[in-house]
């Protein structure tokens, strides 16, 4: 009689909830995400604060870029003998030890010394959380990387929300960096303790590094402007606002903000996207948008049509990364390495080239420049062998 009324009236389901090794690799990139949109949210705080000049904070930021170039002979070391798992947990702590120097950093020398060290760890995460991420896609045969990134894009738009929230609130950038680090810390430890990746080192290629070549040039090439024009809206997007719109302190991370909404809007459907009409295309397309929407900021009669021209750039850049790293993924580590060293040198080169451009020409000729790195992008993507 049980089993025939079990049969006839079963018990409901409970509701199945992902397991803690499905949700830490997501966790990973989101924090991270956080730490690094903290960071932009208060650049125009920061370069208020210590009086900075557009070429000194050029050159601030370009040691961000100096550090990520520098990053990737530590980060191979890392590879061979941690692994990616242990990499981007080490590099991460890192980070969360940076942050608060750079709040702290009295003057400007210093300051440049702790981006420095920003962009030295955050290189190194960057490859061994690539890594690991390439290595699940391999492993279960399902396109995520852009999922992945679209965690990250989370991550740096609660960063940005917060910062602006911060900065309304008059907290100095040192009492948040500080609070952000130790919680960030934290959690990244218990995203560690969960992820399901091998701690085996890497087996790289015993040769010395060597930028891009053949197909993957391609590849690089798209990782420069991309890297150039993504760290130009974040770290140029708030002082636009600021100096060109007069906008309050509160006001100018939203620059950011709605850049990383329409970036995690966009990320979340890539990887469906990509299967139904493929990488190349998506690239090429988003690169038209991201210039038309950067040239629309540039001319807005005021500050919230801007961001609506930042908004249309998040969206079109959105996919660049994740395909990038897809595809170099394909062809190991060391592939990912060297797209990943374009990719710095572009943020290297960003900085001091836009800075200089805002002091010649103004904020208006800056965000237009941006813009061409767009036009780039989307014609590059075109000639990609790899883009599939």
């Amino acid at each position: 009689m049980q089993a025939v009324l079990r049969s006839a009236f079963p018990l409901p389901r409970p509701f199945s909830f992902p397991n803690a090794q499905q949700i830490s690799l997501p966790a990973v990139f989101a924090l991270i995400g956080l730490l690094f949109g903290t960071w932009a949210s208060r650049i125009p705080a920061l370069q208020e604060g210590l009086h900075i000049s557009h070429s000194a904070l050029s050159l601030v930021l370009l040691c961000g870029g100096l550090g990520g170039m520098l990053s990737h002979p530590i980060a191979s070391r890392m590879m061979i003998q941690f692994g990616g798992k242990k990499t981007l947990f080490y590099a991460g702590l890192a980070l969360c030890l940076v942050l608060p120097a750079i709040g702290l950093a009295p003057n400007v020398p210093l300051l440049m010394l702790a981006v420095l060290m920003l962009g030295v760890a955050g290189g190194s995460f960057g490859i061994g959380a690539n890594s690991v991420a390439a290595k699940y896609e391999q492993a279960s045969g399902q396109a995520r990387m852009s999922m992945f990134h679209a965690c990250g894009c989370a991550g740096s738009l609660a960063g940005a929300v917060l910062g602006s929230f911060a900065a309304g609130m008059e907290m100095s950038p040192a009492v948040h960096f500080v609070r952000v680090a130790i919680s960030i810390a934290v959690l990244l430890w218990i995203s560690y303790q969960q992820l399901d990746a091998p701690n085996d080192g890497e087996v790289i290629e015993k040769k010395k590094f060597a930028l891009p070549s053949g197909p993957l040039a391609l590849l690089g090439a798209l990782a420069f402007c991309a890297a150039m024009s993504e760290n130009s809206v974040a770290d140029w997007g708030g002082v636009f606002l600021k100096e060109h719109f007069g906008v309050t302190a509160g006001f100018a991370p939203l620059a950011l903000s709605v850049f990383s909404v329409t970036m995690l809007l966009a990320r979340l459907f890539g990887d469906r996207l990509k299967i139904k009409h493929g990488a190349g295309r998506l690239i090429t397309v988003g690169g038209g948008i991201s210039a038309l929407g950067l040239l629309f900021a540039a001319l807005a009669p005021n500050a919230y049509f801007a961001l609506a021209g930042f908004a249309c750039s998040g969206m079109g850049l959105a996919l660049v990364f994740p395909f990038l790293l897809s595809a170099a993924g394909k062809e190991g580590p060391l592939a990912i390495a060297g797209v990943a060293t374009m990719a710095s040198m572009g943020g290297l080169m960003g900085p001091p080239v836009v800075g200089v451009i805002a002091d010649l020409m103004g904020m208006q000729m800056t965000i237009s420049f941006i813009g061409t790195l767009s036009v780039v992008i989307s014609v590059v993507a075109t000639r990609s062998s790899l883009l599939k």
